[in-house]
């Protein structure tokens, strides 16, 4: 098998993959998956397409994400390894589109706008 890449975003977030068959490792800019995401909570969000599609320890993975916070990052690798999932069988796509994987989650920031504090919230309103 040669090497399959995918992109996913995230907010800010890009995160570029590169899988190739292997023991399991996930590498995140050149560190251990574990390190680089220090919180258990995102350890299960980027495990999750491989949980649904049980294929835990098959592929190694390597990745290269930028911008954005933890978060924002860990959702954009998992919407790319559920795109390379479905690159390397397409028998994945309905599993992996019923967990909801396969949608771009579009949601960003919403901008200030002049004359307020911030994207809603107005300034304190004075009588006298």
């Amino acid at each position: 098998m040669e090497v399959i890449n995918a992109l996913g975003r995230r907010k800010e977030a890009i995160a570029r993959i590169y899988v190739q068959e292997g023991k399991g490792a996930i590498t995140i800019n050149k560190r251990e998956f574990v390190q680089y995401f220090q919180e258990p909570r995102l350890h299960y969000i980027v495990n999750q397409p491989l949980m649904v599609t049980e294929t835990e320890g098959k592929y190694d993975i390597n990745v290269n994400v930028v911008g954005g916070g933890y978060k924002g990052q860990a959702e954009a690798v998992r919407l790319a390894i559920a795109r390379a999932l479905v690159k390397i069988d397409e028998e994945f796509k309905p599993v992996l589109r019923k967990s909801g994987f396969l949608t771009r989650d579009s949601r960003v920031v919403e901008r200030k706008k002049p004359g307020q504090k911030k994207a809603r919230k107005k300034f304190q309103f004075s009588k006298r």
